[in-house]
């Protein structure tokens, strides 16, 4: 939000520089992200002075320039060759002397320098009003008033403003400074603790007053919880024209570009009090009346940006006796807004349900002042104020007369807010005794009225437009952020206390798996738990009856809650890809949301993505990509960091895998990993290939608290070794061998290994062969070749039975 340092000053006799008015807006709460000059022209006309022409000739090598001598004032006398065809003796001219800069129409700057212009020196510049940015002229150059002295710096003339523009990033709390009189009432208060009493100048209406009747228009609002208040006037005889230059800069000067008088007295009052206005021409309006109500779905209606738009059953418009005039608190109309001919408005002033403008503001991605102010709350007590004030504004500055009544609809009168504040709940929060007068003074600059004292507390009365302010808690931040966060001292002891916890904690485990991802070169990613329902449509595993919408959306893309966490994978490398970043290990920690018929479920995961070379480039090893493998590997070990053994191996029949695996303990599923299909990548412009892995994170943690640890002491007898090359069919895996090896011999084989594969010539078609590797021990004795040989001889059996494998 831009708040004008100038605009501040007519509400308040600021005693401190804009940079230090900016550090107590920030020590308030209202945080000050940057400070900007402003000026009215850009430039601010520096350097540039009025000139008398005291001689003008013709160039003696050009037959269109002119040469002149002119007075600068003080003496000063330069000669400046012009090209203009109006230039003559005598004029008083604004000259752009050596080193002033100008801007052009894009911004950019160019220095007047000395310079010879065919053959002849040059000692400045005449200026144009456009070369000035004073106006669109540049057919001649600036003829200015003769009884101006030569010397006289223009910008003194055309009263250019020099401003400082606060960017304020605004809580969506601090509704009531939405403004520069919002803003300007925080100075106040900040500035009577400091021991500085500060007066606030409030905008006069008092000169308010009907000058006739004879422009009624009927209001009639359908439904008071959509439009609790709702205020109109009507002006006529108005000529709609250019504001005045002051109302034009102060606009400019907060980012906002000029239309007209009424249009831009809308804006202001809006900017200074934070209440939204709209004015009506009201030789559109249709019999003389305003209806404030819904209409049927799918009504079409023109914005004033000239979009058409499909409107919703819950939309609240402003309505004439036949059509819609506007989006209530969001937009105008195409057909109702004022233009040149416009000649009698209606000035509407009004408070709108807030979460009815922010539901219909995003329904129709539409971002206003207005709605902006209305979805956080206003003053539903200043809407006739501000009505009254922007009249007057507006007849002040483009003429005619007010012409009915205040039509005023104000359903429920809404009561200020009632606290009761205790002593001991204040010192306890803030962490420092505060003395009952300061408390008393503090509340008092924040207009917030103490109604009762008793020993332990007061009663209080929150003006209306603090809708921030409901509750003990709220008070007392307040009375802090007055108080001053940084006169809070800081005790010599420090008070900790030291929780006992689990080593089993979710986040324990979450921190020591995250370690190790992140030593194998992963990186973790935090994704938004909201998605767009049309990912459902690129895997039949998610169902549209099972998510979870958003009630109130910001928009189409984050409208539900993700059901997989592989489609935030899949856009993180797809935006890792389009920034030249093609080697990707990424791991989230995340939940998916189901809404099912027993009820909603929130189930946590562990995704894990791969993509790309699996080492960063270097001299001492061998590009190679990560793949299925490489991932399974990166699984077993965070299996073993857990202690989970003896996990059950399936295929993974998916959508969303072109080939993968399911890991299982003997209750539950808890991981699925594999190559994720290309027509699924194609969707995100992904032309690698991604593995992508899914723990059942719960599942995971469940299994680890049950995990026991047993201590052996180191065997001290040898292990032996033997292998076999098995000749087998295409369709036998790898753990089928290493199942049936366990189950064979279980006391004497501590571990099998697959460390050969081949597949090709001199195999008969639909074979392969594995060499593989079996580890046996005895923890009490040496075992001998003929024990080895007998167990070695029961595992072919079993292989040949069960695998119809052969030995090589």
């Amino acid at each position: 939000m831009k708040i004008s340092y100038n605009w501040l000053k007519q509400f308040i006799k600021l005693p401190e520089s804009a940079q230090k008015t900016g550090e107590l807006l920030t020590d308030l709460g209202l945080e000050v992200e940057g400070i900007s000059a402003f000026q009215s022209v850009k430039g601010g006309l520096d350097g540039v002075v009025v000139g008398h022409v005291l001689s003008c000739e013709s160039h003696p090598n050009a037959d269109r320039l002119k040469l002149t001598k002119i007075n600068l004032g003080n003496g000063e006398e330069v000669q400046i060759v012009c090209g203009a065809p109006n230039i003559g003796a005598g004029q008083k001219v604004p000259v752009a002397t050596i080193g002033t800069v100008l801007y052009d129409e894009k911004g950019e700057s160019w220095e007047i320098k000395k310079g010879k212009i065919r053959g002849e020196a040059s000692y400045g510049m005449i200026c144009s009003e456009k070369e000035l940015g004073l106006g669109q002229s540049h057919e001649g150059i600036m003829i200015m008033n003769d009884e101006l002295l030569p010397g006289t710096k223009v910008a003194d003339i055309f009263e250019v403003e020099n401003d400082e523009i606060f960017e304020i990033g605004l809580t969506p709390n601090r509704a009531d400074a939405m403004s520069h009189w919002g803003v300007a009432r925080d100075l106040k208060a900040g500035y009577q603790q400091m021991g500085k009493h500060l007066e606030l100048i409030t905008p006069s209406v008092s000169s308010f007053h009907v000058d006739s009747r004879s422009l009624k228009i009927q209001i009639k609002v359908e439904d008071s919880n959509l439009a609790p208040r709702y205020c109109g006037v009507t002006l006529s005889d108005i000529k709609v024209g250019e504001s005045p230059k002051w109302l034009q800069n102060r606009l400019k000067a907060i980012g906002l570009t000029p239309k007209n008088n009424v249009v831009d007295a809308t804006n202001y009052v809006m900017h200074e009090l934070g209440q939204p206005l709209h004015a009506f021409d009201a030789g559109k309006i249709a019999g003389n009346e305003i209806n404030v109500k819904t209409l049927k779905a799918g009504t079409k209606f023109t914005t004033l940006d000239d979009i058409e738009r499909e409107l919703h059953e819950e939309d609240l418009m402003i309505c004439d006796a036949e059509k819609p005039l506007g989006i209530a608190g969001v937009f105008g109309g195409i057909g109702s807004g004022v233009t040149e001919d416009t000649t009698n408005v209606f000035l509407e002033s009004a408070y709108f349900n807030p979460v009815s403008v922010r539901k219909t503001a995003k329904r129709h991605a539409i971002n206003t002042d207005a709605s902006f102010r209305f979805e956080r709350g206003i003053d539903i007590n200043s809407v006739e104020f501000a009505l009254k004030r922007a009249a007057l504004l507006i007849k002040e500055i483009a003429g005619g007369e007010i012409t009915s009544d205040i039509d005023d609809l104000y359903f429920k009168k809404i009561e200020d807010f009632q606290v009761f504040l205790t002593f001991e709940k204040v010192n306890k929060l803030i962490g420092e005794n505060l003395e009952e007068e300061t408390i008393k003074s503090i509340l008092a600059s924040l207009e917030i009225r103490v109604n009762n004292i008793t020993e332990t507390g007061m009663g209080l009365t929150i003006p209306s437009y603090r809708v921030d302010v409901q509750r003990e808690s709220d008070v007392i931040e307040e009375i802090l952020r007055v108080y001053g966060y940084n006169n809070i001292k800081i005790g010599d002891k420090l008070s900790l206390s030291v929780a006992n916890s689990s080593k089993y904690e979710d986040y324990k485990i979450q921190n020591l798996i995250a370690t190790q991802l992140t030593a194998q070169g992963f990186y973790e990613t935090m994704a938004n738990s909201l998605t767009t329902a049309a990912y459902n449509n690129l895997s039949e595993e998610l169902k549209e009856e099972y998510q979870v919408e958003m009630l109130n959306p910001l928009s189409q893309d984050l409208s539900v809650l993700r059901q997989s966490m592989i489609f935030s994978g899949l856009e993180a490398i797809s935006y890792n890809l389009n920034r030249k970043r093609n080697n990707i290990k990424i791991f989230e920690f995340g939940k998916t949301y189901h809404s099912y018929v027993s009820g909603r479920e929130e189930n946590k995961h562990l995704s894990l993505f791969i993509s790309g070379e699996r080492m960063a480039e270097s001299w001492n090893s061998i590009p190679e990509n990560g793949n299925f493998f490489f991932l399974k590997g990166t699984i077993n070990s965070i299996f073993e960091k857990l202690g989970i053994r003896g996990l059950k191996t399936k295929t993974v029949k998916s959508d969303i895998f072109s080939e993968g695996l399911q890991l299982s303990s003997s209750k539950a599923k808890l991981v699925e990993f594999g190559v994720v299909k290309k027509s699924l990548l194609k969707k995100f412009d992904i032309e690698q290939e991604v593995i992508y892995t899914d723990f059942n994170w719960d599942e995971v943690l469940e299994m680890t608290r049950q995990q026991k640890i047993n201590f052996t002491s180191i065997p001290k007898h040898p292990s032996v070794r033997r292998d076999f090359a098995l000749l087998l069919d295409q369709s036998v895996s790898y753990d089928e061998i290493k199942q049936i090896a366990r189950q064979t011999e279980k006391k004497m084989l501590t571990n099998v290994n697959l460390f050969d594969v081949y597949e090709g010539k001199n195999l008969p078609e639909g074979k392969k062969s594995y060499a593989v590797s079996f580890i046996f021990q005895d923890e009490n004795k040496t075992l001998t070749d003929k024990q080895v040989d007998k167990m070695m001889k029961k595992l072919q059996h079993r292989f040949e039975k069960e695998l119809n494998a052969e030995l090589r």
